[in-house]
């Protein structure tokens, strides 16, 4: 008979992991200043590897809290250390495949180390017995990342690419039912690494415009804003309570954790990437607003509003909620707006910032016209 993990009260995230979170949130601005310098395919490849590494390990770090609190002295230090490591792999990744690609690579292990002693240690016999199928798994996906950061090349790349690999297959490759998901909680969790990674994106726009101020520059700040805004309004407009009702509803403990996989690791993924893309363009866009922004420029802004929309038509069909066909024309929009940053940037922002608000304002009407969405 399978065995159900110890799940312990969380009905509200800690204080704690907030500051877990800042920590992590840090992997998110060194990776958008990374591309911001090194706006190429390569460059772009090079910061998806990275993010897609660090956020299933930040994902294990949310299922770790969802079933083992940290209400004592053990916990919190041992949280802390994971903290550490997430801040060794934070400033390592402007030259993680460079010279600090051993730091990465060891920061990355020693926070796999810490999760799988702290569930071992408090998950209950449910979680002891998936982590046993599930942690080798992780074991290796640490150890390519480890040796990544020790060979040289393009080896780095083929091995942390191998570790992701190994990530994506691992809860197909073993069942995850083990562990139970304690949908308030989680939803909370995920949802306020997105706000405050989008607080990273309002930081950049402010930061670009410090020692430039001038009437026109705070205009186009404010655009940015808006932009940011609008991802907000898509993300926490009610989506998030409907997931968690979503969450809630499904009784099988084996479909629901498949289900946060889906949703909140792959899926928010995708969400993050269109984050990290959003905040790069807009950050080159408010250093040259009233230029031609250039293709990688332009993409780096449309796409990024494009993915992030992807990633929510994504995390909304996996937990089968709300309407898709608003949010696609939101990605669509994006896309079609690179053209106008090829002539003028700051055309770019506006027309993106007005055309999602517009779409977004129509869907929330539409939705209220027709009463409750299905669950």
């Amino acid at each position: 008979m399978h065995a159900e993990p110890r799940t312990e009260p969380a009905v509200r995230v800690s204080t704690l992991e907030l500051f877990f979170d800042l920590v992590f949130v840090f992997t998110i601005t060194q990776l958008t200043a990374r591309l911001a310098g090194e706006l190429t395919v390569p460059g772009l490849l090079r910061v998806m590897l990275m993010l897609g590494v660090i956020w299933w390990m930040y994902g294990g770090y949310a299922w770790l809290t969802n079933a083992v609190a940290p209400t004592d002295a053990l916990r919190r230090a041992l949280l802390i250390a994971g903290m550490a490591g997430f801040l060794a792999i934070a400033v390592a990744v402007p030259d993680a495949f460079g010279r600090s690609g051993w730091v990465f690579g060891a920061g990355y292990f020693a926070v796999n180390l810490v999760h799988s002693g702290l569930f071992w240690h408090g998950g209950g016999p449910g979680a002891a017995a998936a982590l046993r199928g599930l942690g080798p798994l992780n074991l290796a996906s640490a150890s390519l990342v480890l040796a990544g950061g020790l060979l040289p090349g393009g080896w780095r790349e083929v091995a942390w690419a191998a570790a992701l690999a190994v990530q994506i297959a691992s809860p197909y490759l073993h069942p995850i039912g083990g562990f139970t998901v304690s949908p308030a909680h989680f939803v909370e969790r995920h949802g306020l690494v997105v706000i405050v990674a989008l607080g990273e994106s309002v930081v950049a726009i402010g930061l670009g415009i410090v020692g430039h101020l001038s009437a026109r520059l705070l205009g186009v700040a404010v655009l940015g804003l808006l932009l940011a805004y609008c991802l907000w309004w898509a993300y926490f407009g009610g989506d998030d309570e409907r997931a968690e009702h979503a969450l809630a509803g499904i009784p099988d403990p084996r479909r629901r954790a498949l289900a946060a996989v889906v949703g909140y690791g792959y899926a928010h993924y995708v969400l993050l990437l269109g984050i990290v893309l959003l905040a790069t363009g807009v950050k080159v866009v408010i250093g040259h607003p009233f230029e031609h922004a250039g293709l990688a420029r332009s993409m780096a802004l449309g796409g990024g509003t494009a993915v992030f929309f992807l990633g929510d038509l994504f995390f909304r069909r996996a937990l089968r909620i709300g309407r898709p066909w608003y949010r696609t024309a939101c990605a669509a929009v994006g896309l079609a707006s690179v053209p106008l940053g090829l002539l003028l940037s700051v055309a770019q922002l506006a027309a993106l910032a007005a055309a999602v608000a517009l779409l977004l304002a129509v869907e929330g009407r539409t939705a209220r016209g027709a009463g409750p969405r299905p669950g």
